[in-house]
């Protein structure tokens, strides 16, 4: 995959997923044909420390306003991880790149379950390439990541790798590698949150990752001494992740880039998986909000805040 610009209108799929005829949840029994909304959440305190001791019953979910029945759940989810590692390559990240990359080797070597889940590596400049597919050999990741690197000199001056496709690069990586699996997925993306040359726009990138049914963690990691003409890198970032269900992190000289995939991995290790059947089915496809709140006061809810509804092929 090596492009520098393409078409956002062929965008499809779905947040829908079928569950096995026995859920998690003994309680839930669906047929294979029964069509479930999936949520990802974590929960933290006023602290900010992650709680792993809910049940069902203290989560409250209302779809476009409506009280929903939560009809699947798990407290550890155990389900397979597809992980995209978003690497900024524009000129902006030079400085700070080997950095990036040592953590992201420490990252993959803790948080991949070989044979079970698979890590992709994409990275992006003026161009957006895949740097490696999904697998789950540590091995090719570590090979792979060694190669991601900021352009050339020489590929500077013939026009190749100047500018950054950050939008582009979240569509690409949600509709190319995400939308066809199953069980958890989420996307990291280090960069400085400037974009100066997609043809998607923020809000494209975060249809995309709702359609695609993926989290997105940034982790803003930007070189002071690097002029951003003005933009609002962090705002960017901050929505992406926030809008999807993930978080955002800022790398400084008191959150480490490696203390941040720290926290990320607690984050993909605490999650409650809770899957609901809407009380609408869906006869037009659209998107539906989704409002996910804990009933035991003080507790703050990181979940997606709505799901691409697909209506059935006629």
């Amino acid at each position: 995959m090596d492009f520098t610009r393409r078409s956002f209108l062929a965008l499809s799929g779905a947040a829908f997923a079928g569950v096995p005829a026995r859920a998690q949840d003994q309680d839930a029994v669906f047929s294979s044909d029964v069509r479930v909304v999936n949520l990802l959440a974590a929960v933290r305190d006023k602290k900010g420390e992650i709680v792993r001791d809910l049940t069902k019953d203290d989560f409250s979910l209302l779809e476009n306003g409506r009280p929903q029945t939560i009809r699947y759940f798990s407290r550890e989810s155990d389900l397979p991880l597809t992980l995209g590692l978003m690497v900024d390559t524009s000129m902006s990240q030079q400085r700070v790149l080997d950095a990036e990359r040592g953590a992201s080797f420490r990252f993959v070597d803790q948080v991949l379950r070989e044979n079970k889940d698979q890590v992709f590596i994409v990275q992006f400049d003026g161009t957006v390439r895949t740097a490696q597919s999904p697998t789950s050999s540590r091995a090719k990741l570590n090979d792979s990541l060694t190669y991601v690197d900021t352009p050339t000199r020489r590929q500077l001056q013939n026009g190749l790798g100047d500018g950054t496709l950050l939008y582009d690069a979240v569509v690409s990586a949600s509709d190319e590698f995400m939308k066809s699996r199953t069980g958890r997925k989420a996307l990291i993306v280090l960069s400085d949150g400037v974009d100066n040359y997609s043809e998607a726009t923020v809000a494209d990138s975060i249809e995309a990752a709702h359609r695609a049914d993926t989290l997105i963690y940034s982790i803003l990691f930007s070189d002071s001494s690097f002029p951003s003409d003005g933009r609002d890198g962090k705002g960017v970032l901050t929505r992406l992740a926030k809008e999807t269900g993930g978080e955002i992190y800022e790398v400084s000289k008191k959150l480490s880039i490696d203390r941040i995939f720290d926290l990320i991995q607690e984050d993909l290790r605490s999650q409650y998986s809770l899957g609901y059947v809407s009380d609408r089915p869906p006869t037009v496809s659209e998107f539906r909000r989704i409002q996910l709140t804990v009933k035991r006061p003080g507790l703050l809810v990181q979940s997606r805040n709505r799901y691409w509804a697909e209506a059935p092929a006629r």
